[in-house]
């Protein structure tokens, strides 16, 4: 059986922050502003995930109230969302991402995306979509204050 799930994560853009996306640190003057390193790529992929298996959101495994996660890796967190509750019983067919941020272009990047989300899953037998666009300087993601990223994983269950 197929389960889809979708997810979704913003942050504000500052300075003096790191601008980390699909675990590729990106030179830019302005970063994510979270608790971990605020990758919303690889944020929006757990939640992805975890809604597809039906097993809550990000939060409830890496709650910024605990300080264990302050600055942690998020595809360390991808990592360990795989390996204790979807690798046994759900295998991934597909993600598909979109980055959606005014500035910088980040479209070269995305292969470098695409190979750490793919070795952090230790995975080869799936495929994987990232593409990134702006909002032609609409609202505050327009204004380069915030980035945004939208995920959709297809799991299909073990038998």
């Amino acid at each position: 059986m197929y389960k889809v799930g979708i997810g979704y994560d913003v942050h504000q853009l500052k300075a003096g922050e790191s601008l980390i996306l699909g675990g590729v640190d990106i030179e830019f003057d302005k970063g994510i502003e979270g608790h971990s390193d605020g990758d919303v790529l690889v944020h929006s992929i757990i939640d992805s995930i975890l809604g597809a298996s039906s097993n809550g959101d990000l939060g409830k495994y890496f709650p910024s109230s605990d300080p264990k996660w302050k600055d942690c890796s998020s595809l360390k967190m991808l990592n360990i969302i795989y390996k204790d509750l979807i690798q046994g019983n759900y295998k991934i067919e597909h993600i598909d991402a979109v980055v959606i941020l005014q500035q910088p272009n980040v479209s070269r990047y995305i292969d470098e995306m695409k190979s750490n989300i793919l070795d952090t899953l230790n995975a080869i037998d799936f495929t994987i979509s990232i593409k990134a666009t702006t909002t032609d300087r609409l609202g505050f993601i327009g204004e380069g204050k915030g980035i945004a990223c939208q995920a959709i994983t297809t799991l299909i269950e073990n038998r």
